[in-house]
């Protein structure tokens, strides 16, 4: 008896044999590969924010030139971002408050413990119109970020506007003072720049300037650091170091580096009558060599040789200490 071909073996179908996929199956269990950085992917909060800085990069290119005493650029410019920055702190907040610095929004967690910096937060905000919105401690620490200390409060202020080196020391000049200013090289810690924002401001410094790229900006965590002096003291953006510092030069600044090799000690200097730019390098890498050959002097802080160095914000506090120091000496005698 002939073998019947099994009842659902041979699949039927008006329009003939089927094909094959063409291997359509296979490619799909391939996968579609690697998964793009966040930076790459356009729909990510980290991709809109590299998109928005690349173009906000080539504006700021297309205006170079504006500008010539030191090295181009616009009168003043937002951050690269237009993501609105979290102060958080009390003493951060109070001081943001007192500079009039524009927020939008107060937040205050609730049962909050009362002193009489809350008392003030609470007054300057409601006399500003400053909507003060009662959240919950989670969402408080939500707002503030996984690192942040906010005590309690945090206030939603717009990105930051940077000032333009030459405005500052024309205003600088205007009141006739002795300009004091700092530069950062390639300095990416937000700590670091708080920290260095809070010496400039105790020291009689007038500004701290940051290079557009490769450079940590004024956020959140650094007025954190800061403990409210960025909201004395400006931060100034430079479109290219390099240049700006040049720039200065000609204006009749005196331009000091800092590094652990440099060949004159901070202890034999004597800067008390004239204008002074401090230069701070990374904290890995140190000055880089542009930044290095355009400095009038490189200067070594002497330190014990046991400690191999000193972080950004330190060697920049015990510098302006020192400056600070021999103005006043000058001044009294």
């Amino acid at each position: 008896m002939a073998n019947k071909p099994r009842a659902g073996a041979v699949r039927k179908s008006k329009k003939g044999p089927i094909k094959g996929s063409g291997g359509q199956g296979r490619k799909a269990l391939e996968g579609r590969g690697p998964t793009p950085k966040a930076e790459d992917r356009e729909y990510h909060a980290a991709g809109k924010r590299k998109a928005l800085a690349e173009r906000s990069a080539a504006k700021a290119a297309g205006r170079t030139g504006q500008r010539s005493n030191t090295g181009g650029g616009s009168g003043s410019r937002r951050a690269s971002s237009d993501e609105a920055e979290i102060v958080t702190g009390r003493n951060s907040v109070l001081e943001a408050l007192r500079a009039r610095i524009p927020a939008t929004t107060l937040y205050v967690a609730s049962r909050i413990e009362v002193d009489d910096r809350v008392k003030e937060i609470l007054t300057l905000a409601t006399k500003r119109g400053i909507p003060v919105l009662e959240v919950m401690r989670p969402e408080l620490d939500r707002l503030s970020g996984r690192d942040a200390v906010h005590q309690g409060v945090a206030l939603k202020v717009p990105p930051y506007e940077y000032a333009h080196p030459d405005d500052v020391l024309d205003q600088v000049l205007g009141r006739g003072q002795t300009p004091l200013f700092v530069a950062l090289d390639g300095v990416t810690d937000p700590r670091n720049l708080g920290a260095i924002i809070r010496s400039t401001a105790a020291f009689g410094g007038q500004v701290v300037i940051v290079p557009q790229r490769r450079s940590v900006g004024l956020t959140a965590s650094a007025w954190k650091t800061s403990a409210g002096a960025a909201a004395r003291t400006p931060v100034a953006m430079a479109p290219n170091l390099t240049q700006t510092l040049k720039g200065l030069k000609k204006r009749g600044l005196f331009v000091l580096g800092l590094a652990g090799d440099g060949d004159v000690s901070l202890h034999s200097l004597e800067l008390a009558n004239q204008g002074v730019v401090v230069v701070v390098g990374s904290e890995g890498k140190g000055l880089s060599r542009l930044v290095s050959e355009t400095c009038d002097a490189i200067v070594s802080i002497p330190i014990s040789a046991t400690t191999e160095s000193l972080n950004a914000g330190i060697a920049a506090s015990v510098t302006l200490y020192e400056i600070a120091k021999l103005r006043s000496e000058a001044d009294a005698r």
